[in-house]
């Protein structure tokens, strides 16, 4: 079964704006990279967005750290994956500074987590401290998607 398009492609066109929305509620953002032997690597983080780049934070030796020290192009997908289906997708290229996460913490990255830290027996501290390898994503390109408008389309008679 194939897929038809049921709005005009101008609709659907791609759009920051739709990403920044996204951007701005959601609570983690799935990031896409490429391990050594190419196979792809994608896991949830939490991030801030700030309008220009998407700070996040990781272990320091975690996998996606070190395909980001090999390949720094990433994709990243944000939305919600309801019944539009309004995910937005984002191609954006990884920094991984040397500057402590403590040092690099956007004002609000808290107060956005404070619930989900909380579940984990995080404090902000902490979290900074086992989370200590920054981040930063700087989008080079707002792909849109958003899966309204799309129907499965009927099967051939």
């Amino acid at each position: 079964m194939g897929m038809t398009r049921t709005t005009p492609a101008t609709q659907r066109a791609p759009n920051r704006h739709q990403a920044d929305v996204a951007l701005r509620s959601d609570p983690v953002v799935w990031l896409s990279s490429v391990q050594g032997d190419g196979r792809p690597h994608v896991v949830p983080v939490w991030f801030h967005w700030d309008g220009e780049r998407i700070v996040a934070f990781s272990k320091p030796g975690a996998r996606k750290v070190e395909n980001l020290r090999g390949r720094p192009a990433v994709m990243l997908a944000v939305g919600t994956p309801g019944p539009d289906f309004e995910v937005e997708l984002i191609e954006a290229t990884a920094e991984l500074p040397d500057t402590p996460a403590a040092r690099v913490m956007p004002r609000g990255f808290g107060r956005k987590y404070r619930d989900l830290l909380a579940r984990a027996g995080l404090t902000l501290q902490r979290f900074t401290e086992v989370y200590s390898q920054p981040i930063i994503l700087k989008p080079t390109r707002f792909l849109g998607y958003g899966g309204a408008g799309w129907t499965a389309a009927a099967p051939a008679t």
